[in-house]
């Protein structure tokens, strides 16, 4: 788990940097727990772009993870670690002993070999067990963390995200997100102990327009450059302000600065801490 980096012979590898794949095991993905992704180019069912700037890219299977591990008390043999081309990462194939096997997210030092378990009654703490809140000790780091009971795991599930577990009172334990936000959650929540892998994803830099493309992301341009027609800040004949009080999205929304969540959302009540 680190950085590869090149020599500076061609103008697109100079600053270019790509992950040395060090820790996968394994190349081709389990056949039994991959389908196709057709892609959509970011529009909806009318064929309207809901999300600008996507398109292309090369081909790619989903692989179907278990974020919610819902065999309780049953140890899993930890096969492999995989490369996952639709997260930032990496993935574990884990098998159980009727034969049954799915993929995990790999927390940061799993091992391919490892025994591990997820279970409602208290576990040890040790990497890549999964358990409820009220039987985790405080102070421990977790990812891949419930919002309700039962619903699988939502939140910290990007590449070196980890959360503390900062007390558990009454019914709700108290977690401290890597975004700084303090939020409650049901103490019967389940997550998973350790922080997640990969975590140099954040210092890979692509070097050249062609590995965004190869990606599915397409040019991004300012809205000053574009026609009134595309964007609120389009238009004029050279270089011109934007010529409204506040900078405004492609939509026309109050963009920089704005609030957006909505002041009467009924989660409020569960973020103790805002994050910075």
């Amino acid at each position: 788990m680190g950085l590869k980096l090149f020599k500076p012979t061609t103008p697109g590898r100079r600053h270019a940097s790509v992950s040395d794949f060090k820790e996968i095991t394994k190349t081709e993905p389990e056949k039994s727990l991959i389908r196709i992704q057709k892609k959509h180019s970011g529009r909806n069912n009318q064929g309207k772009i809901t999300v600008r700037h996507r398109g292309g890219g090369v081909k790619r299977y989903y692989r179907i993870v278990d974020f919610l591990r819902k065999k309780f008390d049953a140890p899993v043999t930890v096969q492999s670690i995989e490369y996952d081309p639709n997260r930032s990462s990496r993935i574990a194939l884990i098998e159980y002993a009727d034969g049954e096997k799915s993929y995990i997210i790999a927390p940061n030092g799993l091992l391919v070999g490892e025994v591990i378990v997820s279970s409602q009654s208290r576990i040890e703490v040790k990497i890549g067990n999964r358990g409820s809140f009220e039987h985790i000790p405080v102070g421990t780091l977790v990812h891949n963390i419930e919002l309700f009971p039962g619903q699988g795991g939502k939140m910290i599930r990007t590449a070196g995200g980890a959360a503390r577990l900062m007390s558990v009172e009454g019914d709700h334990a108290l977690v401290k997100l890597s975004s700084g936000e303090i939020r409650m959650f049901s103490k019967n929540c389940m997550a998973t102990i350790g922080s997640i892998g990969n975590a140099d994803h954040q210092h890979v830099r692509y070097g050249k327009a062609g590995r965004k493309r190869l990606l599915g992301w397409k040019p991004t341009v300012r809205g000053k450059a574009m026609n009134p027609v595309d964007h609120p800040h389009g238009g004029g004949e050279g270089n011109q302000p934007i010529g409204l009080k506040h900078p405004k999205t492609a939509q026309g929304k109050p963009a920089l600065g704005v609030r957006t969540r909505n002041k009467k959302k009924w989660s409020n009540r569960f973020i103790v801490k805002r994050r910075k």
